[in-house]
């Protein structure tokens, strides 16, 4: 099984695939908070683009937190699927609601310190994870995206499940996976080095990229 030396050369390797976007005008890479923003932070050095994260809190039915009834995105953003919604009481709905808002503003705090609010209007929007098993989180992040206006919503990873890859390429404009291997289990196996992103390397990255 083919694996990456850590989210570094992941990173290099996408980076590779996507030399096509250079030439995009107003291009912007947003990294997924945060397993993808030391990803994102080569994808963006090397494509000579803005670094910036987005943070997305996914709205999980409180009995089946993996299943998505919506999510919530920075400026008060939320996207819900009144479908899966539709299901659950106001109640239930408030609850989840609150607890995630509460972790998203304290990451856009901490994150956007000093920084204006994330504004993608007319731009081509680069959003970049460590690896897709689900695709819940960067399909509630392309959902985000459009509510704040991007032009194109591309999504990129190192490495996915097809599933995963095939849902968010009806949502997105453009998916890039590195690598699609069959039989997929999880992302953190085809790493190394897999170690949980700290609040302080997002910060960093933010400070020497952004």
């Amino acid at each position: 099984m083919t694996t990456y030396r850590d989210r570094t050369e992941a990173g290099q390797v996408l980076a590779d695939r996507l030399t096509g976007l250079i030439s995009e005008p107003d291009l912007i890479v947003l990294g997924l908070v945060r397993g993808g923003v030391p990803v994102a932070q080569v994808v963006a050095e090397r494509l000579g683009a803005p670094l910036d994260v987005l943070v997305v809190r996914k709205l999980g039915v409180p009995w089946a937190p993996e299943v998505a009834f919506g999510a919530l995105g920075p400026g008060g953003e939320r996207v819900l699927n009144e479908v899966v919604a539709g299901r659950l009481s106001p109640d239930d709905i408030a609850d989840v609601q609150k607890r995630e808002q509460a972790e998203l503003d304290r990451r856009e705090q901490l994150y956007r310190a000093g920084r204006p609010p994330l504004d993608l209007t007319g731009r081509t929007t680069l959003i970049v994870d460590d690896g897709l098993a689900t695709g819940a989180t960067a399909r509630a992040a392309v959902q985000v995206a459009r509510h704040l206006r991007a032009r194109r919503v591309v999504v990129a990873v190192p490495v996915s499940a097809q599933e995963a890859h095939d849902m968010l390429a009806a949502e997105a404009d453009e998916v890039v996976s590195a690598m699609r291997p069959a039989g997929f289990g999880a992302v953190g196996a085809y790493y190394d080095d897999f170690h949980e992103v700290s609040d302080d390397e997002v910060t960093a990255a933010l400070t020497t990229t952004g």
